[in-house]
């Protein structure tokens, strides 16, 4: 039988668990009598827990919501989400003071390895830009996943899972290796990076083999048995991990693509556009190229001129023809 302490804690965590219990079923899950029950729900009250008890055939005990905060009790799944969300929230205006000490108290009686697990996620992590969208529905990721995968990327550790996903927009078919990151099949891969991006996550990682860079869906990864094997991780071309998903996962979905010219410096370019309509890259101190697409010629139109700046077309050709039509057009409608 537990002790008194052990049995408030065990106590404790069952009416954390779930909305209500009766006596019957907590003196069952505790092996112990009934009146035990009564006298530590009343140990639990003088601790500051409210308690409330709804008697009868029918009767129950809940958790109530009290005048102050009393301490929780959190399994190994809901501490490393807390203290996730807490290093998040440090860069939140306004609650940064408050995340930082929440997270400090948290970490202090963390165990080492739920503090290797959340050290791991955090340092694993880029995040994109804000989300764009407000009606996209965000996969299930099992939160198991995701913490290997980190544990990998901290370890540079080889990673094997399984990976199923659609075929590209354009019918690219499916390959049975590690060189592209689309099918159903076993991949051996070097994680580097996870990035949060449109309430997704997505694995930076690098084949072994062919040294290719490819951005993977963590909902569409399962993973296999650890491989033990260490890798000596190289450096990422460019080192914008976040700015390599975006471009990887926007053209997997573009019909039409186009590079523009455009008269002006790149962060002029990257403060008036979208992060995940296109990638800018810097040529000289005036000059730079916007790599965008689109579903159709039109929509890309409208992305350019929008942009409120001078630049130049040459490809693909079908564009440049339908911005000729447009000029005459418009030049026609000021006549």
């Amino acid at each position: 039988m537990l002790d008194t302490s052990s049995r408030l804690l065990a106590l404790l965590a069952l009416m954390q668990s779930r909305p209500q219990w009766t006596g019957a079923q907590l003196a069952e899950r505790l092996a112990v009598s009934g009146r035990t029950i009564r006298n530590d729900i009343e140990r639990l009250r003088t601790l500051g827990y409210p308690v409330e008890a709804e008697r009868g055939p029918a009767g129950f005990y809940r958790l109530g919501a009290g005048a102050k905060l009393p301490p929780l009790l959190l399994d190994d799944e809901e501490a490393v989400a807390v203290a996730i969300g807490l290093r998040a929230g440090r860069g939140v205006t306004g609650i940064e003071d408050s995340a930082a000490r929440a997270l400090s108290k948290l970490e202090q009686v963390l165990p080492h390895r739920l503090r290797r697990q959340v050290t791991a996620l955090h340092q694993a992590v880029s995040e994109g830009p804000d989300n764009t969208g407000t009606n996209v529905v965000a996969p299930v990721v099992d939160a198991a996943v995701l913490a290997t995968i980190a544990g990998a990327v901290r370890d540079a550790e080889l990673l094997r899972f399984d990976y199923s996903a659609p075929a590209r927009a354009d019918d690219t078919p499916r390959r049975n290796d590690a060189s592209a990151p689309f099918g159903d099949w076993p991949v051996l891969v070097e994680p580097y990076r996870l990035v949060s991006w449109e309430r997704h996550w997505y694995l930076v990682a690098r084949g072994p083999e062919t040294g290719a860079w490819h951005t993977y869906r963590a909902d569409w990864i399962t993973l296999r048995m650890a491989t033990g094997r260490r890798f000596t991780p190289v450096e990422f071309p460019g080192g914008d991990y976040a700015s390599f998903v975006l471009r990887d996962v926007a053209t997997a979905g573009w019909q039409v693509h186009a590079r523009i010219t455009v008269r002006a410096p790149a962060e002029d370019v990257l403060a008036r556009i979208n992060p995940a309509v296109g990638v800018v890259e810097a040529v000289d101190e005036s000059t730079s190229v916007l790599v965008t697409g689109a579903d159709s010629l039109e929509m890309i139109a409208v992305y350019i001129g929008m942009l409120g700046l001078d630049f130049h077309v040459t490809e693909p050709p079908e564009l440049v023809e339908h911005l000729r039509v447009l000029g005459r057009r418009y030049a026609r409608a000021v006549e």
